[in-house]
């Protein structure tokens, strides 16, 4: 049964008082360990000048899909290696009834983004750690993957490719979204014969429609993100669908987004439904350990790693949902998120 809000009965209401001077300090780290883009030798054919823009409202740019013009493709079979690929212009691809993807849900995927600096030069944020994780998940789907420079060299190519779309410094990012599925058909439970590297690419704005206010979070007791065993700690397209009915419940209530519990004893936080959590006491900052159920977010260790650099003490164990009570701040981050704020958490207490 769902409740109304007003019949929960604990609520929480975290104050917001973490220096606002630390989410800046975020941000200039995020600038300063960004890869630059080197301008190619040849300018390629698509190039339409460097300081050309698409025509777009800049300034109310939400997080939705706008197709930027060109993706990024390459193929391999089962065996063998990924050959090269090539930039064509985005649209719709061809697939069999009976492709992995289709069928077994055998796919990955990854999310990184292209910022502008006031100069017009473009910056990618890490995308050598997103290649890694890409790895690390097709090993775990059995699938075979592009090799970190090929992933990254793809990655370039196509935000250079779309230069045009990524927005004015400060006004937004191109988001780009590397995705490896099993394209070739196949009837019977097994990994798919042939493989698909694709990238596309969309200028987007805030992650949440709050943009940098504090959120709202649901801690959800029903029903779980993942289990140990499981494939909760790699981007596997299948654990994304599963979470969109306590998300649109949630959202149904005025919520933000859900939170998750562990799935064994359903009191230590693990993630929200698209982004990892960090509670903030004094100088020292938590956040769930990672142990198979909670995705190593790159935007995570990015913000463990400077936290500590600023004198924090950073602590990965697993957070008791009650521990956010005698939090001085909870913040979400992503790379579709960077860092949100958390406004509020409620939960039922069912003990």
């Amino acid at each position: 049964m769902i409740k109304a809000i007003s019949s929960l009965r604990k609520s929480l209401v975290l104050p917001l008082h973490l220096h606002i001077r630390m989410l800046q300090t975020f941000a200039k780290y995020n600038a300063q360990a960004a890869t630059a883009l080197r301008d190619e030798r040849k300018k390629p054919v698509y190039q339409n000048g460097d300081d050309e823009y698409v025509d777009l409202d800049w300034d109310n740019l939400g997080f939705g899909l706008t197709p930027a013009d060109y993706m990024y493709v390459m193929k391999c079979s089962k065996d063998g290696a990924f050959t090269e690929g090539e930039l064509s212009p985005y649209g719709n691809i061809q697939l069999s009834p009976s492709a992995g993807v289709l069928n077994y849900g055998q796919a990955i995927y990854e999310g990184t983004k292209a910022y502008r600096k006031e100069n017009g030069k473009l910056l990618l944020f890490r995308p050598d750690h997103n290649a890694i994780r890409m790895k690390l998940g097709a090993e775990r789907m059995l699938m075979p993957s592009p090799s970190v420079d090929q992933f990254v060299n793809a990655v370039k190519q196509t935000a250079l490719a779309n230069k045009r779309w990524v927005p004015p410094s400060g006004k937004g990012t191109l988001y780009i979204r590397p995705l490896l599925m099993g394209s070739g058909p196949i009837l019977g439970l097994g990994p798919a014969p042939e493989y698909t590297f694709i990238i596309y690419a969309s200028p987007v704005g805030n992650y949440f429609k709050e943009g940098m206010a504090a959120l709202n979070l649901y801690v959800e007791e029903e029903y779980v993100r993942a289990a140990p065993g499981g494939a909760g700690g790699v981007k596997s397209i299948t654990n994304y669908a599963p979470v969109l009915k306590a998300l649109s419940r949630a959202k149904s209530l005025g919520f933000s987004d859900v939170l998750y519990l562990d799935s064994v004893k359903k009191k230590y936080l693990e993630e929200a439904s698209s982004c990892n959590v960090f509670v903030v006491k004094g100088r020292t900052i938590s956040t769930p350990a990672t142990n198979g159920t909670i995705l190593e977010g790159i935007t995570r260790k990015s913000i463990m790693e400077i936290a500590s650099d600023q004198g924090y003490q950073v602590v990965e164990k697993a957070v008791h949902v009650d521990e956010v009570m005698d939090a001085d701040e909870v913040f979400c981050t992503g790379t579709a998120v960077v860092v949100a704020p958390v406004g509020s958490i409620t939960y039922q207490d069912k003990r």
